[in-house]
């Protein structure tokens, strides 16, 4: 009711009423495949539904947390409901930029270079420890996620749709490593930490693991097609965006910048605020969560709901805050506090 009295749960524009009416079939398609990968991927709710979320809003996710926590295994069982394939690519500091785009290669029988594309030119491609690669081949993959498309001489080569990059890093280990650039960081759509599973669910995996090595095979599920997926995409870029909505996503960003103006405590703990790609990823991440919601409206709630997964990435906390144990979670939870909803 709040959000009717708001101006929030207005009528949808540009068709999305009628796009959620006709497509019944792709939302529940889409219920289906949240309830599928729930019940493959235990303990990790939140990394499940930031995956649909970036493949919604066509983007992609940088996901930290320890070895073991089923991250490999999410998107490869995305890559299962989906037109497509999977590749995983193990980062190490020996890595090469054309081992990951691929490169041209001398051909003796018709004496000249033909190219041989790379792992990178698969539907769903996981990085996994990304911070182990060099600076050139963090550099070639975040071009392809932008631009999606591999230049390799003079020419350019397009990848695959759908395309969505999982970058992973380990945050236990650091020697060896090269941590991405904060701008290098921006490119990503999201960044997701996941944490070790309750004691109940890790018994629910031991009995999931015994299940699956006493079976054969699993039938693969019905993929999700590609009509359906961009029915999915075109219906959450429609859905009503209220202005006060606008204005509350643009006044969280800000406040990232000119944090004085709310409070001076959280001031001194950024060093530098997020950029206009926080703003855009705001938006296209909290539709895509309301259209799982079923609702035709974008709502408060949806921006408070992604706003960690966007922004701590793209905070940079100031020496103070580190030095006195701030870090960027509790910064964006002060944000949310102090940023007044329409």
């Amino acid at each position: 009711r709040r959000h009717a009295r708001n101006g929030y749960n207005a009528p949808a524009v540009n068709g999305a009423a009628e796009n959620l009416a006709d497509g019944m079939d792709t939302s529940t398609a889409f219920k289906q495949l949240h309830a599928s990968l729930s019940e493959q991927v235990l303990g990790q709710e939140c990394l499940v539904s930031r995956l649909i979320i970036a493949l919604l809003a066509d983007g992609h996710l940088l996901v930290e947390g320890a070895p073991g926590l089923a991250k490999t295994r999410a998107i490869k069982a995305l890559s299962g409901h989906l037109p497509g394939d999977f590749h995983r690519v193990q980062f190490t500091p020996d890595l090469l930029p054309g081992d990951l785009t691929g490169t041209d290669i001398y051909k003796p029988e018709t004496s000249a270079f033909e190219f041989q594309r790379g792992p990178i030119f698969h539907n769903l491609v996981l990085a996994d420890e990304i911070n182990r690669a060099p600076a050139k081949v963090q550099s070639a993959l975040l071009e392809a996620m932008a631009e999606h498309q591999v230049s390799v001489g003079q020419r350019s080569y397009p990848l695959p749709e759908p395309f969505l990059v999982m970058a992973t890093q380990n945050p236990i280990e650091q020697e060896g490593t090269y941590p991405l650039p904060e701008a290098q960081l921006d490119r990503f759509l999201l960044h997701v930490e996941v944490s070790w599973p309750d004691a109940e669910t890790e018994r629910r995996i031991l009995q999931l693991v015994r299940q699956e090595s006493g079976r054969e095979e699993a039938p693969k599920p019905t993929p999700i097609t590609l009509d359906q997926l961009h029915a999915a995409q075109t219906a959450a870029r429609a859905l009503h965006l209220a202005p006060a909505v606008e204005e509350y996503i643009v006044q969280l960003v800000q406040a990232t910048r000119h944090a004085e103006a709310y409070d001076p405590e959280l001031a001194g703990w950024i060093e530098w605020g997020a950029s206009p790609r926080a703003s855009i990823a705001l938006e296209s991440t909290a539709r895509a969560n309301a259209w799982l919601a079923g609702r035709d409206y974008v709502s408060p709630e949806d921006v408070q709901a992604l706003a960690p997964d966007v922004l701590r990435h793209r905070l940079l906390p100031s020496f103070a805050a580190q030095a006195g144990g701030v870090g960027a979670n509790q910064i964006i939870h002060r944000l949310l506090e102090c940023v007044p909803v329409g």
